[in-house]
């Protein structure tokens, strides 16, 4: 297994870590499992953009990533991904 690190609000924190106790599993299989099953959902065009980003990543990922974060995102016809693009011209 790799270790990878994450950030999350405070409450999503809370209510992870009071989720795994009332489970009486680690907080780390709870993240695997929730990460597993929205995975498993598939990466339509219509799932949520940090599904189509954990996708990305699965996969190996573009090399550009982090340069295009917000065309991956939300695509590059999006408002933010264009607004972001005039911004940084």
């Amino acid at each position: 297994m790799l270790r990878t690190q994450i950030y999350l609000p405070e409450d999503l924190k809370l209510r992870l870590q009071l989720y795994a106790q009332r489970e009486e599993i680690p907080v780390s299989e709870v993240i695997r499992k929730a990460v597993a099953k929205e995975i498993r959902k598939g990466t339509t065009r219509t799932s949520s953009p940090l599904a189509r980003i954990v996708a990305l990543a699965v996969k190996g990922g573009p090399r550009d990533l982090s340069a295009n974060l917000f065309g991956y995102l939300y695509g590059d016809r999006s408002s933010y991904a264009t607004k972001k693009r005039k911004t940084t011209k």
